[in-house]
């Protein structure tokens, strides 16, 4: 588990958006409703959840500053 800063990677937020498995899924509407993660798949829910809670983004940074 990380702690302390992310690196922010381009190459990776792209690729995030512009998947083939996420086109579909927006598209046939194929998706369970924010907070079903627990549902869906806890153990991935658990670790995302500790994960944002122990790590911050640079752009977490410029938003303290507003």
């Amino acid at each position: 588990m990380k702690f302390g800063m992310r690196k922010p990677s381009i190459r990776k937020s792209i690729a995030a958006r512009t998947s083939v498995k996420r086109y579909i899924r927006h598209s046939l509407g194929v998706k369970a409703p924010r907070g079903w993660g627990w549902i869906t798949n806890p153990k991935k829910a658990l670790y995302n959840k500790v994960y944002r809670k122990t790590t911050f983004s640079i752009f977490d940074i410029f938003k303290i500053f507003k």
